[in-house]
C-alpha cells in the first residue's frame, strides 16, 4: 500500500477574495480538491467559475455563519438552525444546543441540491466548522452518516483522529468516534485514513516558517492508504482579523517551491478524494 493524501482547499465561495485564491490555485495545480459553501451570496459566482475549470467540488455542509462576514441564511429556513433574524449563529456551541437533527438533514439536503442543480454534483461532503461532529455538544454524525450512505457520497471523518485532535480523544468522544466509524462502514461510506489541518493562529504560530514547517511534518507523518491535508487559503484583505494572516500563509505554502519538494522526497501521491 502507498501513502496518497488529497490536498484540499476549504471554504469556496465564503467570499470573492478566497474564491478568487482558491480558483487560482486550482488552475495551478497546487491543490486537488475544494469544498463549497453554499450559504453564502459568492456561491453562485463561484459555481460558475468552478464550472469554468471543469472541476468538482465536495459539498462543505454548513450550518453556521462565521465571525468578519456577514452572516448567512439556511437554504430550507430550518427553524433550529436560524436565529430570530433568520440568520444562521456564528457560535457552533449554540448551534449544537439548539439543533435539530431533522433540521440538520433537511439543510444539508437542500445544500446538495443547489449544487446538483447547478450541474456540480459532488462525490462527497464534509462539515463547515465541525459541527456535525459532536466537538462543540451534540453529535449528528449518525444521522449525518446515514444521509450519505443514501446520497451515496463520500464523508470526511478520519478512521484515525489523532492527527487533527493533536493526541487521543477522551474517552466519550473516542467511544463516539469508533462507533462513528464502524456506522460508515456498515453504510458503505467512504473514509479517509486521516486528516489534518492547522488549528493554530498567527500569534501561535508567529511567522511563515512556523507554519511551513508544521505541515512538512504532518506531509512526513501520513500513514499508508489515502489522508487529507485541509487548509483555508486567502488572501489577508478578505479574510479580518489573524484568521488572514494564517490563510494567506497557508497560500503561500501550496505555492512554495520547498513544499513541492517535500511531496516529491516524501513520496507521497496527491489524489483528489480517499474514495476511488
Amino acid at each position: 500500500m502507498s501513502r496518497r493524501v488529497v490536498i484540499t482547499a476549504d471554504d469556496l465561495g465564503r467570499e470573492p477574495g478566497t474564491t478568487e485564491v482558491i480558483a487560482s490555485l486550482l488552475a495551478e495545480g497546487h491543490i486537488s480538491a475544494t469544498t463549497l459553501i453554499c450559504v453564502s451570496p459568492e456561491a453562485e459566482r463561484a459555481a460558475r467559475r468552478m464550472r469554468e475549470l471543469g472541476v468538482l467540488p465536495r459539498l462543505h455542509i454548513t450550518l453556521t455563519s462565521e465571525r468578519g462576514v456577514p452572516r448567512w441564511r439556511p437554504l430550507n429556513g430550518a427553524a433550529s438552525l436560524a436565529g430570530p433574524d433568520g440568520t444562521l449563529t456564528d457560535d457552533p456551541f449554540a448551534f449544537a444546543a439548539r439543533g435539530q437533527a431533522e433540521d440538520v438533514i433537511g439543510e444539508a439536503g437542500a445544500q446538495l441540491a443547489w449544487m446538483r442543480e447547478r450541474d456540480l454534483a459532488p462525490v462527497a461532503a464534509d462539515s463547515h466548522a465541525g459541527t456535525v461532529y459532536g466537538l462543540h455538544g451534540r453529535s449528528f454524525l449518525a444521522e449525518t452518516l446515514q444521509w450519505c450512505a443514501r446520497h451515496g457520497l463520500a464523508f470526511r471523518l478520519p478512521r484515525d483522529p489523532e492527527p487533527y485532535m493533536g493526541g487521543p480523544l477522551p474517552p466519550p468522544l473516542a467511544a463516539a468516534h469508533e462507533s462513528a466509524v464502524a456506522l460508515a462502514d456498515a453504510l458503505g461510506v467512504a473514509l479517509p485514513q486521516t486528516i489534518a489541518t492547522n488549528r493554530r493562529t498567527a500569534a501561535d504560530l508567529g511567522a511563515y516558517e512556523r507554519l511551513r514547517d508544521d505541515y512538512l511534518r504532518r506531509l512526513a507523518d501520513l500513514p499508508e492508504g489515502t489522508s487529507e491535508l485541509f487548509l483555508h487559503p486567502s488572501r489577508e484583505d478578505a479574510v479580518t482579523g489573524p484568521d488572514g494572516v494564517v490563510r494567506t500563509w497557508e497560500a503561500r505554502l501550496l505555492r512554495d517551491p520547498v513544499w513541492h519538494a517535500a511531496l516529491e522526497r516524501e513520496d507521497v501521491e496527491v489524489v483528489p478524494g480517499w474514495w476511488s
